[in-house]
């Protein structure tokens, strides 16, 4: 064990059978995905000793604080009519809303574990993802921001810097435009460029009060481990560590894996361990060791299984495996 990484299974590991709803169908966001994930945590070395965790839907005045209430309206509206394609990318069926909730529910359910000490780490396994949800649009497989959600409840329980590391392949166009003029949250995204959203240039810093609470890193595609993991050390932890954020939160995504369809980055399963590890080594310097890990994007579903895996052994304070990265970040802006 590293001076940073606590004692095994005091992980909560936040889940629903309800994520297994919500079909789209073709999609690749799918129920496969929670399916996958469901025989990861079922499994014997991800039962014992886990600190139990009671999920339920978001409430309706945590989610009035995100998004904009018109929005809200007008998306309930479109879901008991009957739903449908929200945008090209974005289905809304009859349970959709239902099983949001409740993957934004178990998002905040995992801050609260963390929060009050019935758990180390917290690793809320919901979906559909959230990070494209902004404050008044669904779109890119979103439909509420999980971990917008997340970062406000920690922010009303009494939390007043909270930052967040978006590692998914596609920047997390929602996630910065609800906290672009805040500087109680700061945002931090490293993402492939030129893929969907087409957002998360390096000039993107936020606005009036929260400028310089926004940094984006666009990494030019092909790239993997040591590309990532260049943009924590370099950019990322000196921001963090002056920020002294009191909780980091991580939006999680998987796509950026090297087998993954939707991009061309080349992360292999063990990078996101090392990430996950360095994530953990800057919240015990921080934010006294607390960090929630929340599900994005990953849709290679073996891939998905191998690097959540990977990152619960590190939550659950596992030494990640070391290998050798050769590739080199080229940030584009």
């Amino acid at each position: 064990m590293t001076e940073h990484q606590l004692p095994l299974k005091n992980t909560a590991l936040v889940w629903s059978d309800r994520f297994l709803g919500h079909d789209t169908g073709h999609h690749v966001e799918r129920p496969a995905r929670a399916a996958v994930i469901r025989e990861i945590i079922a499994s014997d070395r991800c039962l014992a000793e886990r600190p139990e965790v009671y999920v339920q839907s978001v409430s309706t005045d945590l989610l009035q604080r995100v998004h904009d209430p018109r929005f809200l309206d007008a998306l309930d509206r479109f879901s008991r009519s009957g739903g449908g394609w929200v945008d090209p990318d974005t289905w809304l069926g009859a349970d959709s809303l239902d099983v949001a909730a409740v993957a934004a529910g178990a998002a905040v359910a995992a801050v609260e574990a963390v929060l009050d000490e019935r758990a180390s780490r917290a690793f809320a396994l919901g979906r559909p993802p959230g990070h494209h949800a902004t404050r008044d649009q669904a779109m890119g497989f979103c439909l509420y921001n999980n971990i917008a959600l997340a970062a406000q409840a920690a922010l009303d329980e009494g939390m007043e810097r909270v930052a967040i590391i978006d590692w998914d392949v596609h920047h997390g166009n929602g996630t910065q435009d609800i906290f672009y003029d805040r500087r109680d949250v700061l945002f931090c995204s490293v993402h492939e460029a030129g893929l969907y959203p087409g957002t998360g240039h390096t000039h993107e810093l936020g606005n009036d009060r929260g400028e310089g609470f926004t940094l984006n890193v666009p990494l030019r595609a092909g790239q993997g481990d040591a590309a990532m993991l260049r943009v924590i050390d370099e950019i990322f932890t000196p921001a963090i560590r002056s920020y002294e954020p009191e909780l980091m939160l991580i939006s999680a995504g998987f796509d950026a894996h090297l087998d993954d369809p939707l991009g061309d980055m080349r992360v292999t399963d063990g990078g996101f361990a090392l990430l996950a590890d360095r994530v953990c080594a800057l919240a015990e310097e921080v934010a006294e060791g607390r960090v929630v890990a929340v599900l994005e994007g990953g849709y290679d579903l073996d891939a998905l299984a191998r690097s959540v895996s990977a990152v619960i052994d590190v939550l659950d304070g596992q030494a990640p495996e070391r290998r050798s990265t050769a590739a080199h970040s080229s940030v584009q802006s």
